[in-house]
């Protein structure tokens, strides 16, 4: 059983449902984000509400100042003492004027008492007290419009609750002591009004004084509720939430289907790997959506090349097992052979020479061991090294001093050219140098006595390029790729045999694989057509 916190089997993400996978979530949420914007467009509405709110009492001060200054001239009963306002003349005009209903419009006396309300009116020697009535005719569309309305509003308030604004309380009998702002204009002062409804609406108004030239008679009081100003507001509202709702919408389908774009050819690769795990012996890896032209084709190309790789990995490590199976055998065999010889025989001579093939087996079976392991590891050792920048020029001269006891004793000479300046490439150094001397050690071994190994570096077109050439017998017809083969066992004439283990090729060309590079070989001919010797050539980028 997976432990907690492991990640989910292939099986698992290829079956996974899309509402099921994080990603969809994730791709939601990001898209989600976008709609904060008009999250912040519905909460900024208040900024709209403030504009209106203020434009509207700005208004009610002026048309106060305006009635006030009206009522002073036109309802004035004076008797040059005692000037007085006429309270017949002054609900007539009132009427007139609070016609549309919204503006309630209230005067108070100067001892404070309320005169004439323009909700509570006199005709015909009776108060009418105006008020709205509900619609009868309200259907259910026309009830659940209201009801989300009102949970529309209650939203808004919600959000737009303003505590340090006075609740508007009424009584039944009015006074100015009931309203600051009368008590200011009662003193001169026009001052405005704004306090908050129980329902979450505001009330608005301005209080203005009523006088004749100096004299203060009265204080008028225009107010008005915000239900007008709440339904431009509404209107905003509606249209925000419509967009909303709207843009949610299409966000989630937009999301899925990113989601369902994206997760779908990734649950078809996840079965194919599955798939690939649960069949390592298969041959034909038959892979999807290798067609498509975007990210998720190129990760379909990565893998099948991967698995590839890892299926001639694994070919490769059979073959060299079977490879170092057979090399081993013929030593070990030669060994045995051997001993079980010596035992038999009791002649001094004999012994000796059975002595000295036992010590070559036991040295070619070391050496073998030796190469063996080098091979095997490099892969291992280049993945965890970093690559730095290296001069070839310093390491031709290194592997040429590392070499030049076996020159002297095979009577060889190696001439370099090239090296005056630094090639400098980006890699391993100490596998770059193992690449010099392996390629000048089996230019060695092929030169005949005195002749001349040539090494030379060369640059150009972004590229580095060390030539080695000997001249020795050449490479067999048709044998230029195979001489890099593992355990390629064509040696000079005259070497004693297991001295080489043939992998030395092999691992100067793996190391500059790894490097990016390129190492081939090619006989050199001389004008007639006869070959005079050997040339390898190893490419690697230049720094």
């Amino acid at each position: 059983m997976a432990g907690e916190g492991e990640h989910s089997p292939p099986q698992a993400l290829a079956t996974r449902g899309i509402f099921r996978s994080p990603l969809t979530w994730r791709l939601i949420a990001i898209n989600v984000l976008a709609l904060a914007a008009l999250t912040a467009g519905w909460i900024y509405l208040d900024q709209l509400r403030s504009g209106l709110v203020e434009q509207r009492i700005n208004a009610l001060i002026t048309q106060g100042r305006l009635i006030a200054g009206a009522l002073g001239e036109a309802a004035l009963v004076s008797d040059n003492e005692n000037p007085t306002l006429e309270t017949i003349t002054i609900a007539t005009i009132v009427r007139r004027l609070a016609n549309d209903g919204n503006v309630r419009i209230r005067l108070f006396a100067e001892d404070g008492h309320l005169i004439v309300d323009s909700r509570r009116l006199v005709a015909a020697g009776r108060k009418v007290e105006i008020a709205r009535l509900p619609d009868p005719s309200r259907g259910w569309s026309e009830r659940l419009r209201e009801g989300f309305t009102r949970l529309l509003d209650a939203l808004g308030n919600s959000m737009r609750r303003r505590h340090d604004l006075k609740p508007y309380v009424e009584h039944a009998v009015q006074r100015a002591e009931d309203y600051p702002e009368v008590l200011g204009a009662l003193e001169g002062l026009t001052i405005p009004l704004l306090r908050k409804r129980n329902d979450g609406g505001f009330v608005l108004g301005a209080a203005a004084p009523v006088q004749s030239f100096k004299k203060i008679l009265g204080a008028l009081l225009l107010t008005v509720d915000s239900r007008e100003i709440d339904k431009a507001v509404r209107r905003e509202r509606i249209i925000v939430l419509a967009l909303f709702v709207l843009t949610a919408l299409v966000t989630i389908l937009v999301s899925l289907l990113m989601a369902g774009t994206i997760l779908r050819p990734i649950r078809r690769l996840a079965a194919a790997a599955e798939r690939i795990r649960s069949n390592p012996g298969a041959q034909k890896l038959q892979l999807p959506l290798l067609h498509r032209h975007d990210e998720i084709g190129e990760l379909a190309v990565i893998l099948r090349d991967m698995t590839e790789t890892l299926y001639q990995r694994m070919e490769a490590i059979e073959a060299f097992a079977a490879d170092v199976s057979h090399e081993l055998k013929n030593p070990l065999t030669s060994l045995r052979s051997a001993v079980e010889t010596l035992e038999r025989i009791e002649d001094k001579q004999q012994q000796a020479r059975l002595l000295e093939i036992i010590l070559d087996d036991v040295g070619r079976i070391d050496r073998l061991i030796t190469d063996i392991t080098t091979a095997s590891r490099i892969d291992a050792e280049m993945a965890r090294q970093s690559m730095a920048p290296c001069d070839l020029a310093d390491l031709i001269g290194t592997a040429a001093r590392t070499l030049r006891p076996e020159q002297g004793e095979g009577g060889v000479r190696i001439e370099i050219s090239g090296t005056e300046n630094p090639v400098m490439v980006r890699g391993i150094r100490d596998r770059l140098g193992q690449v010099v001397h392996n390629l000048v050690d089996n230019a060695v071994s092929f030169s005949p006595p005195g002749g001349t190994v040539s090494i030379r570096l060369e640059s150009g077109a972004g590229m580095a390029r060390l030539i080695v050439e000997d001249e020795g017998p050449g490479l067999p017809e048709g044998k230029e790729e195979e001489i890099f083969s593992r355990f390629y066992s064509l040696r000079p004439e005259g070497e004693a045999f297991g001295r080489h283990s043939g992998l030395g090729l092999s691992i100067a060309r793996q190391i500059t694989d790894i490097h990016g590079g390129s190492l081939r070989a090619e006989n050199i001919l001389n004008d007639d057509g006869t070959i005079r010797g050997a040339r390898f050539i190893v490419s690697l980028p230049l720094l």
